[in-house]
């Protein structure tokens, strides 16, 4: 059998709470015990192995971001072991990374050269992101001449074409007009019958249904339920209901 190819051993993450920047600035000096702590995880276990599509449910806060940012290796555990391995493309923020001054191509090496890519692997890959992100001259023109939908477009082509071992999605089909989320949906299916694996993240239970075939719920940082998608969405939504009634 296949290790796993991604894993979470234990895993919390606490973050300190500022009330403003001088406060921020002073703890870089001083220690203070009146300063707010925050669990955003706590002792979270589980195992992902290569191929699987899960999915990451449970109300804001819950900790599901935060376990996306310690897969794309944007925060790191306070307690516990994260390993992830392979080459991961994440659908977050989507522009991020990008220079408004470099053209939309260039942005695509810059973004290859920050994900570790090769020259080579970037040229190999160029056309097939610019006839997805379907810009048009204005590839050819600096970034800050786009508008906001058309950072998305590039930064969805890019992440999804630079094949991924691992995909973290985060509510990034609001990509454009309903024929180009029809064409990123179609995609994301595509990739993940390829055999890559893939987290997602979202609100609609239909959509994690359609991706996804199993499913953890988190609730206030804490793993409530590892399965098969229909029962964490059971649990998930008697769990709102519960909450609602009250």
């Amino acid at each position: 059998m296949d290790k796993p190819i991604i894993s979470f051993d234990n895993v919390s993450k606490e973050y300190t709470l500022y009330k403003s920047d001088r406060e921020r600035f002073k703890a870089l000096f001083y220690k203070s015990k009146k300063l707010k702590k925050n669990k955003a995880l706590k002792n979270v276990s589980f195992s992902i192995n290569p191929g699987e599509s899960v999915g990451l449910i449970g109300d804001n806060g819950a900790g599901k971001s935060t376990i996306l940012k310690h897969i794309t290796g944007v925060a790191f555990p306070s307690e516990g072991e994260v390993k992830v391995r392979g080459k991961v493309a994440a659908l977050l923020e989507l522009t991020a990374g990008f220079s408004m001054e470099m053209t939309g191509r260039e942005n695509i090496y810059l973004k290859g050269y920050i994900l570790g890519l090769t020259d080579k692997y970037i040229k190999h890959i160029e056309e097939r992101i610019v006839e997805f992100a379907e810009l048009g001259d204005y590839i050819d023109q600096p970034v800050r001449t786009y508008s906001s939908g058309m950072k998305m477009r590039l930064g969805f082509a890019i992440n999804v074409n630079i094949e991924p071992d691992v995909l973290v999605i985060d509510e990034a089909l609001s990509v454009g007009d309903a024929t180009f989320k029809k064409k990123c949906k179609k995609k994301i299916a595509d990739t993940i019958k390829s055999g890559v694996t893939v987290l997602y993240v979202s609100h609609s239970a239909e959509s994690v249904r359609e991706l996804c075939t199993r499913a953890l719920y988190l609730k206030k940082g804490q793993l409530v339920y590892d399965g098969p998608v229909d029962e964490a969405l059971k649990i998930y939504q008697e769990d709102k209901a519960k909450k609602a009634k009250k």
